[in-house]
């Protein structure tokens, strides 16, 4: 059994990578540091798992929960069905399930993760709602004012405050601005405003 462990988290805040090589010495490791809304297969390490996969690397691949495959409905669905065909054991652990059983898919499986999918999505789109509820009510206060017309940043304090971004797009021009703002953790309207600095500048 070639053996695979996939990790994502939101923020870069934690630094676990050496604990976590050390609790699973028998996997390899696949950790992004992405929105779980954006597509598995557009993820750094979401990219090199299925290149794994493609090349006869992995066969058993390890989730702690259902939630850190994305929390798009249709995008986890569509990634657990190429694992399926691909005949790549899908475990998420939270739940104890396996995505297969003698070879065959487990029906229990397919039930549960379709289920627990839509209940993460759902809970994405609650806490935005919520969110947009707050800002609302803040501005009925007048406790929200949002950014401030006078506040600005010079160009060297935004290069400064994203050298990633800086750095990628040097070394990876022919890249699209998405695919940065994936690599970088931060939107595409920061790497287009990064990128226009570096024009001025040329």
């Amino acid at each position: 059994m070639k053996k695979g462990r996939y990790i994502r988290q939101s923020t870069n805040g934690q630094k676990n990578y050496r604990q976590l090589a050390i609790a699973h010495p028998d996997e390899l490791l696949f950790i992004d540091i992405v929105s779980g809304s954006i597509p598995f297969n557009e993820r750094p390490a979401g990219k090199k798992l299925i290149e794994a996969v493609e090349a006869g690397e992995i066969n058993y691949i390890s989730f702690h929960a259902i939630d850190r495959a994305g929390r798009n409905t249709i995008n986890v669905l569509q990634t657990l069905q190429y694992f399926y065909s691909k005949g790549v054991i899908v475990k998420i652990e939270n739940l104890g399930l396996e995505s297969m059983i003698n070879g065959k898919a487990n029906p229990v499986f397919n039930l549960i993760t379709t289920t627990l999918s839509e209940l993460s999505s759902l809970e994405k789109i609650s806490l935005l709602e919520r969110q947009t509820e707050g800002i609302l009510q803040a501005k009925i206060r007048g406790a929200y004012k949002g950014r401030q017309k006078d506040t600005f940043e010079s160009d060297e304090i935004i290069l400064g405050k994203y050298k990633k971004v800086v750095k990628e797009l040097k070394a990876n021009p022919s890249l699209s601005l998405r695919k940065i703002g994936t690599l970088t953790n931060v939107s595409p309207n920061t790497v287009k405003k990064v990128l226009k600095i570096l024009q001025k500048q040329m």
